[in-house]
C-alpha cells in the first residue's frame, strides 16, 4: 500500500500544527511546575498540618512534577511533519 505524501504540505497547516504543539506543550509544562509548586508547598504545611504518605510523596511530588515539564518540552519542541 503507497500513500502519496505530499512533497510541500500547506505551509499555513504546518504553522496551526506547530502552534498546537507548542500550545500543548507549554500547558503540560504549567502543569508540572503546579505539580512542584503544590508539592513543596505540602511540605511546608501551607495546607494544614501533616505530611503527604510515603508513596504519595515519591510517586506524585518531584518526580510527578520533574516528569511533566520535560514531556510538555519534548511536545513543544516536535516539528510537524
Amino acid at each position: 500500500m503507497n500513500r502519496h505524501i505530499p512533497q510541500n504540505p500547506d505551509p499555513a497547516l504546518k504553522y496551526r500544527r506547530r502552534q498546537r504543539n507548542l500550545r500543548i506543550g507549554q500547558a503540560i509544562m504549567v502543569i508540572g511546575a503546579l505539580v512542584v509548586v503544590i508539592h513543596w508547598l505540602t511540605h511546608l504545611e501551607a495546607f494544614g498540618p501533616g505530611q503527604p504518605e510515603g508513596w504519595i510523596d515519591l510517586v506524585a511530588g518531584y518526580p510527578m512534577g520533574l516528569l511533566l515539564v520535560i514531556i510538555g518540552a519534548i511536545v513543544s519542541s516536535r516539528k510537524p511533519k
